[in-house]
């Protein structure tokens, strides 16, 4: 089942946030090459692409796991958490309707 995967930002963690991102990004990629990673990226903190100072205010990454638990184990193990970037994580369950 795919799980929602949602991180927030603790503010002014910029910094911190670029120098996990590389580790963060791996463990990612990891779950690419293994067929489980639906979709995943950063919120930034103002309205463009590129927000440059203004940072990122968390993440999204919908990814299939084996369960509920699962997901928790591998979202507690970010990089970012470790990093004091997220201040908070979410994980629940995530049903994919579109595309199809």
């Amino acid at each position: 089942m795919f799980y929602a995967i949602i991180g927030e930002d603790r503010p002014g963690t910029l910094e911190q946030r670029m120098a996990a991102r590389p580790a963060h990004v791996e463990r990612l990629l990891a779950l690419q090459q293994e067929g489980r990673l639906l979709l995943a990226g950063p919120c930034p903190a103002i309205d463009s692409p590129d927000p440059g100072s203004a940072g990122f205010t968390g993440s999204l990454i919908v990814a299939e796991f084996a369960s509920l638990a699962a997901a928790k184990d591998w979202a507690d193990a970010d990089p970012y958490i470790a990093a004091g970037v997220y201040e908070k994580v979410t994980v629940k369950p995530f049903k994919k309707v579109l595309p199809a």
